[in-house]
This record gives C-alpha cells, structure tokens and sequence, in this order.
C-alpha cells in the first residue's frame, strides 16, 4: 500500500472539475490518495472512518457477514463512485457497519470528514455527487433484495455472470469470489456452476468462465 498527495491528480478526476479555486487548494491540502497493489482489506465492522472514499481507479467491495460466517457483497463501488456507508459515518459521527475490501491495482482519494462536509455545504458538485452516490446504490441494493428474494441461486449465479462479464462474455473470477459475492460457500457455486456446464450455458476453466451465449442464460433467468 501506498500513500501520496497529489493536487495535479485532481485535474483529471471528474468530480472535482468544477470546483472553485478556494475548494481545491484545500481539498489539495487535505485530500490523500491510497494505492492498493493487491487485495487488502480496508475498513473493518465497528471502525471509525477519517473520510470519504472515492474510488478513482479499480474497486471497491463493500461486505457483511451472514451468521455462519459466510460473506455477503452488500455492493461495489466503481471509479467515479464514493461509498455511502462511509459518508452517513461522517455525516453522522457512526462506526463503520461493514466490511471493505480493495480489488488488486485500486487507487482510492480519500478526503478527511471535516474536509468533506465543508466542501458539501459549499460545493453543488459535491453534493451533487453524494445524492447520486446515495441513489445509485440504494437503486443497487434494492435489485440485490429482488433477486435474493425472488430467485433461486441458479438465477441469481446467472444473472451475476451477465452483469460481470466482459465484451467477449468472460468473467474473470474464482468460484470463491463468487462465492462471496453471493453470500454462500465456493463448494455450492462449483455444483451449480457444474450444472450450467452440463447445460451447456457456460464454459469453465481456472479462474475463468466463459458465457456460451448470454442471450439463453439471460432466458433462463425469465423461466
């Protein structure tokens, strides 16, 4: 992990293009970039939380724990993106309800509390950004509740491979990691993944699937 201060970096982060001359010679002042190499976890349940996190390149996960033990993804945060828990901790003056954990090659701004509520009274692009951060995810969390209540684990994995898979219809990803994302155990995923293999909807390999047709597995999430 690394940490450096840069005002240049600000230049090219959108949410902070419009920000009057004053704003951003204290958010240079104030604001710290962290560099993630490899996936490390960075709040844990019951922290309290210095700042605001926004995601400039990478991701972020943002998890719980079910009462086996089990994680849960409660939802990602992508580039461009804060996260909402953190911003109702310093709003709010809460310890961190949750779990987050930084994918491989993540750079993240984080700007001190103090700092961010400053800027939100004075900034309409900072408050701007924290209505969207808060809609988008709620819109987010409410589609998890949908499909968790209304799908079985088949539907569920398939409608997760759709959403994450690239161009060429790939997911990079090992059957743990989905495994966490879904809120179950890898041994459950490598059984229902055998399934849609036997199918025919997908193709495995070693931390690799790959989507046979996503037009037939979208369908079967419809059935």
């Amino acid at each position: 992990m690394e940490n450096t201060k840069s005002t240049a970096e600000l230049e090219n982060f959108k949410p902070f293009d419009n920000l009057s001359n004053i704003s951003k010679s204290l958010l240079g002042r104030g604001l710290h970039y962290v560099n993630y190499s490899k996936k490390t976890t960075v709040l844990i349940k019951s922290q309290r939380v210095s700042g605001a996190y926004v995601v400039v390149g990478g991701q972020l996960r943002v998890f719980t724990l079910t009462p086996s033990g089990k994680e849960a993804t409660l939802y990602l945060i992508n580039p461009g993106e804060t996260c909402v828990l953190a911003l109702n901790c310093i709003f709010n003056e809460l310890l961190y309800p949750a779990w987050v954990e930084a994918k491989p090659n993540t750079s993240v701004a984080v700007i001190p509390g103090p700092l961010y509520r400053i800027l939100f009274e004075s900034e309409p692009a900072v408050r701007n950004m924290t209505v969207q951060a808060f809609s988008t995810i709620v819109f987010r969390l409410m589609a998890e509740l949908e499909e968790v209540h209304s799908y079985n684990l088949e539907k569920r994995l398939a409608s997760f491979l759709l959403l994450r898979s690239s161009a060429d219809a790939k997911i990079q990803m090992t059957q743990q990691e989905i495994a966490s994302h879904l809120g179950t155990t890898r041994e459950v995923i490598a059984r229902v993944l055998g399934q849609m293999v036997s199918k025919k909807y997908i193709k495995t390999s070693r931390n690799q699937i790959v989507i046979n047709d996503p037009s037939r597995l979208a369908e079967l999430i419809n059935q």
